[in-house]
This record gives C-alpha cells, sequence and structure tokens, in this order.
C-alpha cells in the first residue's frame, strides 16, 4: 500500500492549478501536476466546489472523494501532486 500526503498550503493549490493539467468528467475534476527531480510519495488535495449546498454534503462528498483515490492509488506513478474538486450534481 503506497502512502500519499496531503497537500496543505495554499501555494501547493496553486502551483497545481497553474502549471499542472486537469481532467473533467461529470461529477469531479482532476488537476494534476509532476513534480521534478522527485519521485516522492504522492500529493492528494480534496475540494469541493461551494454551489454544493451544505457542509455536511460537501464534507461527504470530501470522505468519498479520499476513499475512492486510496482504493486507486495502487495504479498511479509516484511524484504527482493531485487536487480533486467535487462538482455540484
Amino acid at each position: 500500500m503506497k502512502h500519499t500526503e496531503p497537500l496543505r498550503k495554499n501555494y501547493e493549490f496553486a502551483r497545481v492549478y497553474k502549471k499542472g493539467r486537469f481532467l473533467v468528467s461529470g461529477f469531479v475534476v482532476l488537476h494534476y501536476f509532476k513534480r521534478r527531480g522527485t519521485a516522492g510519495p504522492n500529493r492528494l488535495g480534496v475540494t469541493v466546489s461551494r454551489k454544493v449546498t451544505g457542509s455536511v454534503r460537501r464534507n461527504r462528498i470530501k470522505r468519498l472523494l479520499r476513499e475512492s483515490f486510496r482504493l486507486q492509488e495502487h495504479e498511479l506513478a509516484d511524484g504527482y501532486d493531485i487536487i480533486l474538486t467535487g462538482r455540484r450534481d
């Protein structure tokens, strides 16, 4: 089982948004950025749009996104910063 560290700082999120790439689906947007020179563990940030009303719903979506990532992380290469953004359904 791999270990994924969290993205915590605002500048880390900003770097992924500005320099990284993204994939869009119906309910999730995936932003990713390959860090140079490091093959360390992946770092994950999870956000949910404020358009999803109610903090309980937003927090549940974050928990579900983290769990789905945890189940799939063994298939990913190392050295990426990843942000999962939940969207309104």
